[in-house]
C-alpha cells in the first residue's frame, strides 16, 4: 500500500512539482492545501501518513506552516510530520521536534531536488523515524561554548554525531562512511560519554540526545 501524503505548501508551481515527484515515486497524495488553516482541515479529513509542510505560509506568511506542524504533531501524533523550509533555522528544528522525535523531520527545500533523499525522508518519517536536516546539524555543531564537550570528540566521532543526529540507524551510518557497524556502536558510546547524555537504543532517542545536548 502506498503512503498517503498531504501537502501544505502556497507556492503552486512548488506544490505541483513536490506532487508530480511524489506520485511517480509512488506516493499518493490524497490532499494540497495553500495555506495553514486549510491544510489542518484537510489532514483531519484525510488522516494521511504523512503531513509534508512549508514552514512559512499564509494567513500570515511568517511561521504559520510550522504551528500547524506543531499543532499536526500535538493532536495527531500517529501522523508523520514533515517541514519544509527555505532556511536553516535551528529554532523551527527544535520547536518542531520538541521532546518526541518521533515521526518528524525537518528539511531544507533544496533537499527536494535530491529526490532519492527526499522520498527516503518522507519513508522514514511515516515509519516513525526522524530526520534532521545536515546543514542545520552542521551549525548547532558549529556553536562555540566555553569548555565545550564537543571540542573532545574526534572528527570521526563528530561525522557519526552529524548522521546519528540527521537520524540514520547504525547501518546506515556504516555504509555512509564505509566503516563497520561495529566499529560505528563504538564511536556512539563514546561520544555520549563524552557528551553526558542517554544511549537509548531507538534512533529517535539519539537525535532527542544529540538535541538535548545542542541546545543547552
Amino acid at each position: 500500500m502506498s503512503l498517503r501524503i498531504v501537502i501544505g505548501e502556497d507556492q503552486a508551481l512548488l506544490r505541483e512539482g513536490i506532487v508530480r515527484l511524489l506520485n511517480d515515486a509512488g506516493f499518493e497524495v490524497v490532499a494540497e492545501a495553500a495555506d495553514a488553516p486549510e491544510l489542518l482541515r484537510k489532514v483531519a479529513a484525510h488522516q494521511p501518513d504523512v503531513a509534508i509542510v512549508d514552514v512559512q505560509m499564509p494567513p500570515g506568511n511568517e511561521d504559520d506552516g510550522l504551528l500547524a506542524a506543531m499543532e499536526i504533531r500535538a493532536t495527531q501524533p500517529k501522523i508523520g510530520v514533515l517541514v519544509l523550509s527555505a532556511f536553516a533555522e535551528e529554532r523551527y528544528a527544535v520547536d518542531l521536534i520538541g521532546d518526541n522525535a518521533e515521526g518528524v523531520g525537518y528539511l531544507l527545500k533544496d533537499r527536494v531536488t535530491d529526490f532519492a533523499g527526499f522520498a527516503d525522508a518522507v519513508r522514514r518519517v511515516a515509519a516513525g523515524g526522524s530526520v534532521l536536516d545536515p546543514e542545520v546539524v552542521s551549525k548547532m555543531l558549529g556553536r562555540k561554548r566555553r569548555d565545550d564537550p564537543l571540542d573532545e570528540l574526534t572528527p570521526r566521532e563528530r561525522e557519526v554525531m552529524e548522521l546519528m543526529a540527521q537520524g540514520r540507524s547504525n547501518k546506515g551510518i556504516a555504509e555512509e562512511l564505509v566503516v563497520t557497524p561495529a566499529a560505528v556502536e563504538k564511536h556512539i558510546t563514546a561520544i555520549f560519554s563524552k557528551l553526558g547524555v542517554s544511549a537509548e537504543s531507538a534512533d529517535h532517542r539519539r537525535v532527542l540526545a544529540v538535541l538535548a545536548f545542542l541546545r543547552r
